[in-house]
């Protein structure tokens, strides 16, 4: 499935709920089920700056397709990233490079995040385009 069919499959999703207190839920539900990683991977290397809450993100390059992972401490960004990661994990550097992230403004997280939480998400959103541009120059 392409990005943008994704990311279209999350905004039917939520559009579902009106009050943001059942998003926010739902935020969390997701963020239950994101596979935990392991304690060794949660080091300054994989820290995500910009962040006020610790957010870790890891990314493989496997079969030209970078395999994203990562965990927050907090609930509602760990729901960020597995939507995050549902996108942007095993696509080709090229497409997450061609690609702009549209689910993010059309769902309005952004307006409904606190300000740290939004300059977080952020600076997850760059961290993810900087190893597709690094994983494109090195699988290029």
């Amino acid at each position: 499935m392409s990005i943008d069919k994704i990311q279209q499959e999350i905004i039917e999703e939520f559009s579902v709920y009106e009050d943001w207190m059942d998003k926010y839920q739902y935020l969390i539900e997701l963020g239950n089920e994101l596979e935990v990683l392991d304690q060794s991977q949660k080091n300054e290397q994989n820290l995500i700056k910009g962040c006020q809450s610790r957010v870790w993100l890891t990314a493989d390059l496997k079969d030209g397709k970078i395999l994203f992972r990562g965990e927050s401490d907090a609930v509602i960004v760990k729901g960020l990233v597995a939507l995050l990661l549902r996108v942007v994990s095993e696509r080709t550097p090229q497409e997450l490079i061609e690609n702009e992230l549209f689910f993010i403004d059309a769902l309005g997280l952004k307006q409904h995040l606190s300000p740290t939480r939004s300059n977080g998400l952020v600076a997850m959103i760059k961290q993810i385009k900087l190893y597709a541009v690094a994983y494109n120059r090195i699988s290029g």
